[in-house]
């Protein structure tokens, strides 16, 4: 299934997503399907967790109207269904407990930087984290440029994985029964974030202002739906691609990452409580703007797009 949350003539809701359309778990869409008593439960809620594995109070029911809508004529299934052109798209975690992110998690990336990659079993994930409730930020909605450095921004298209369970201490074996689904997400980065031009140089300068050109309001666009895990069996063969104003900037596989999904997850819970909803994105391939002096200006559109989940879209704008 591929879920998303939505705004409707001012109401929030949730629902199947299509390439043309969201199909909303609301009455139409009950009758039509023949599914009254599910679909009241359905719209008790529009949290994503209640609607996905492991936990998700309403995920059989979910699957079962999904199967139910697959099954439907397509004129059928049309007359349930919203143009995504009439809906407003939103992040499907709004406010993960944890929002994790990976550098240096593509060879090709880190070459591509100056740096040399290392063999999987010769190093460890570097994890860091954003503020959700400032970085996130629903599809279709502006990437803004600050105006405290704007000149150095960045594109990182990721696969990121949404946590099911709860868990500690897992296994790269067991992991999977841990991911509740896949997104998209764009890491935006500040390359040349710089505070305080006059400052005194210490040691750890250059890390921090990396850290903290990550941190800028609207830097971690999220989206347009949640693959759920059943629909992704292996999340390393999955293509991937971004686009700036049409033209592709990077063009990779998921089976190139250094630390796979399920190492990452082993990686962080052994000193991370992993809870439902968290999310963990997994790092960006070689084709950053960084990488050939072209960064994003207002005006631009930046599409990113993965394999069996779908393609992200966000304008770019000059911070008010």
């Amino acid at each position: 299934m591929r879920l998303c949350r939505f705004r409707y003539q001012g109401q929030l809701s949730a629902g199947l997503l299509t390439e043309q359309a969201v199909i909303p778990f609301d009455s139409r869409a009950v009758v039509a399907a023949s599914m009254s008593e599910t679909g009241r439960e359905l719209t008790e809620s529009a949290n994503m967790l209640d609607f996905l594995p492991t936990v998700g109070k309403h995920y059989a029911l979910a699957k079962d109207f999904a199967e139910k809508i697959a099954a439907l004529a397509p004129q059928a299934r049309a007359a349930v269904s919203l143009p995504l052109d009439h809906v407003e798209l939103l992040v499907p975690i709004p406010r993960p407990n944890k929002l994790f992110l990976l550098a240096g998690n593509y060879a090709a990336h880190i070459r591509e930087g100056g740096g040399v990659a290392a063999e999987r079993a010769e190093t460890f994930p570097y994890v860091f984290l954003k503020p959700a409730s400032t970085t996130l930020t629903d599809p279709g909605k502006p990437i803004l440029i600050p105006k405290s450095s704007p000149a150095h921004v960045d594109w990182e298209l990721e696969l990121a994985v949404v946590i099911g369970k709860k868990g500690k201490h897992i296994s790269e074996a067991d992991a999977p029964q841990y991911i509740a689904g896949y997104t998209v997400i764009n890491d935006i980065s500040d390359r040349k974030y710089r505070p305080n031009p006059n400052r005194k140089e210490r040691e750890k300068d250059s890390f921090f202002d990396w850290q903290h050109g990550k941190w800028h309001d609207s830097f971690c666009p999220c989206g347009p739906c949640i693959t759920t895990v059943d629909a992704i069996p292996d999340p390393q063969k999955l293509a991937m691609k971004l686009s700036v104003n049409g033209v592709v900037r990077q063009d990779a596989n998921t089976g190139q990452q250094i630390f796979p999904v399920a190492a990452v997850i082993e990686f962080i819970s052994q000193s991370v409580t992993l809870e439902p909803g968290d999310i963990i994105s997994t790092g960006t391939p070689a084709g950053v703007g960084h990488s050939t002096g072209t960064f994003l200006k207002p005006g631009d559109r930046v599409e990113a797009w993965i394999e069996q989940i779908g393609t992200l879209m966000n304008p770019v704008a000059a911070e008010a």
